[in-house]
């Protein structure tokens, strides 16, 4: 019987032209490119990026400011929507989302009203002489240290000083001094901490801000680059400078590796274009612009973009409550879709609005979010064609939602098949095309 096996094809001959010392030639001429893209554009942090900032006067802020706006926040919410039909019909959350959302809503102002903390010296500030100053930037210190200690504080807590400008600089020294002085004195630098730079016009102001910090951590030891900082655009100096650049991408550098996030300032930088007062809002186009440059700027870089406040406050009746919820979710949902995780809130009843966007945002599309990783982790394919680049931006989602409550590791797990450490892995890829 004839032997019918088929004989293995010959491998082909692979043909190339270019001599070796081509591809050594090139590796030196992108050599400094390689280092200046691992410098300048670092990716991630990975770190936890808290959902809002929370802007207390300094004068006014107390051991209890955290527990008392999750407790004003609970009241709202037993005043003007006791239930969760009640809230929902006011959002127009459907009613697949109503209770999830409210039962978690209410969980997190019960166990963790405010995610980031901002102490103010600055618009907010009503002291009147440099001893006022002096005394509540002392104070600051002490409450921060201790709420750190007995486990009352945020996740992030800070100040913002004054600014830089030549009117103010030497308060502004004096009082970051003072706080930073007042911290280490009660035992250190606490790991959540954040300072705000106001009112950057020039990125000098962001060198001269860094110089401050590196002389502190000088005086005191510390190791350089412990002490980072975040840069408030809240003039138009601050987006486009003379020469028609983007200024936000020189602060960046400018801060040497100290700067953390970018955020807007929503009423001075509409002002300092001639916005009217009735059009100072977050999603007027002047805001749009704004927002736009600072995201490019900082895209890749480690550093993250946090959108503004919203300055209609829910207070008085029960109707102008929900009409202030109703606009506060609108533009929180609307900052969400862009891509501006986080933002600031100035009220109390803020909150309910904050956490129900966030968590309707994440819990919304949570099946097919998991649904399109777990067909992308095991190549399987589906109805959308996915790329390594989509896998990081599902996992980065799944794990905004898990830090801020809004899910739980043990559901995504069960529904995408994924732990959180492959979350990460996808989240943040070491090498091209995925994790490890």
């Amino acid at each position: 019987m004839a032997d019918r096996r088929r004989a293995a094809p010959a491998r082909e001959r692979i043909a190339t032209s270019l001599p070796g010392a081509v591809g050594a030639e090139i590796e030196a001429l992108l050599a400094p490119v390689d280092a200046e893209l691992a410098r300048r554009y670092p990716g991630d942090p990975g770190t936890r990026q808290p959902v809002h900032t929370v802007y207390v006067p300094a004068d006014a802020f107390t051991a209890r400011t955290v527990r008392s706006w999750g407790d004003q926040a609970l009241a709202a919410l037993d005043e003007h929507a006791p239930d969760a039909a009640a809230f929902a019909a006011v959002l127009g959350l459907p009613d697949r989302l109503a209770e999830p959302v409210h039962t978690r809503m209410r969980a997190k102002l019960e166990r963790e009203p405010v995610e980031d903390l901002r102490i103010d010296f600055e618009d907010g500030y009503r002291g009147r002489t440099g001893a006022d100053h002096d005394a509540d930037a002392a104070r600051a210190a002490r409450l921060v240290a201790r709420a750190y200690e007995d486990g009352t504080a945020a996740p992030y807590m800070g100040i913002r000083p004054p600014c830089l400008e030549a009117a103010v600089r030497d308060r502004a020294i004096r009082t970051l001094d003072i706080f930073l002085t007042g911290l280490m004195a009660a035992g250190g630098l606490p790991d959540g901490l954040v300072l705000t730079l106001p009112k950057v016009s020039y990125a000098e102001q962001v060198t001269a801000f860094a110089r401050l910090l590196q002389a502190f951590e000088s005086a005191h030891g510390l190791a350089e680059g412990r002490i980072r900082f975040e840069i408030q655009i809240e003039t138009s100096q601050a987006v486009l400078a003379a020469d028609g650049t983007a200024t936000v991408a020189r602060m960046i550098d400018a801060a040497g590796g100290r700067a953390t996030g970018l955020h807007y300032g929503t009423f001075d930088y509409s002002a300092s274009l001639g916005v009217g007062a009735a059009h100072q809002a977050s999603d007027h186009p002047a805001a749009d612009h704004a927002k736009a440059v600072m995201q490019v700027a900082a895209a890749g870089t480690g550093v993250r973009v946090s959108d503004g406040s919203a300055q209609v406050l829910p207070v008085g009746p029960t109707a102008q409550v929900h009409d202030a919820w109703r606009l506060h979710y609108g533009l929180v949902r609307r900052a969400l879709a862009r891509a501006y995780y986080q933002g600031w809130d100035m009220h109390p009843g803020h909150l309910p609005t904050r956490c129900a966007a966030v968590f309707a945002f994440h819990r919304e599309d949570l099946e097919r979010t998991t649904g399109r990783l777990a067909a992308y982790a095991a190549r399987a394919g589906g109805d959308v064609l996915d790329e390594p680049a989509t896998a990081k931006a599902l996992s980065g989602q799944l794990l905004r939602g898990i830090d801020c409550g809004a899910l739980d590791t043990a559901e995504v797990t069960r529904l995408s098949g994924l732990t959180r450490a492959e979350l990460e892995g996808y989240a943040r890829p070491r090498g091209p095309g995925g994790p490890g």
